[in-house]
């Protein structure tokens, strides 16, 4: 891969980089939110409250699960697979490196000419 942030050729799979990273994302969040209403449970005294947060702590857990096996399913995690899942790991962290050495703010910033109108004058 070139260091041009502008060559299409770099854009390659981003899409599915992309699927990956809200995946995993949307997984940790998951487990946060299942986490945050365990606790809140422990910490509740009322009845009422106590029913509610337990079947929004249910509802927490399936979500997670069926996340999760969305992500094995597209083999974007592999939960028993340690070997497989450092390899993706290894990947994400060649990628973070490849994408903090491109030059994706050049010194030339100047923009004039490529907008339809030009800014109003606030």
């Amino acid at each position: 891969m070139n260091n041009d942030y502008l060559d299409p050729i770099n854009s390659l799979h981003v899409p599915e980089l992309a699927d990956t990273t809200f995946a995993m994302d949307l997984l940790l969040r998951a487990k946060e939110g299942v986490r945050n209403i365990a606790v809140a449970l422990t910490e509740s005294a009322s009845p009422d409250v106590r029913t509610l947060l337990r079947n929004q702590l249910m509802q927490g857990i399936a979500m997670h699960q069926e996340i999760t096996e969305l992500m094995i399913n597209k083999k974007w995690f592999h939960p028993y697979e340690l070997s497989e899942q450092y390899k993706l790991d290894q990947l994400s962290a060649n990628n973070t490196l490849m994408i903090g050495k491109m030059n994706l703010f050049p010194v030339e910033t100047n923009r004039k000419g490529m907008f339809d109108r030009t800014p109003d004058d606030h």
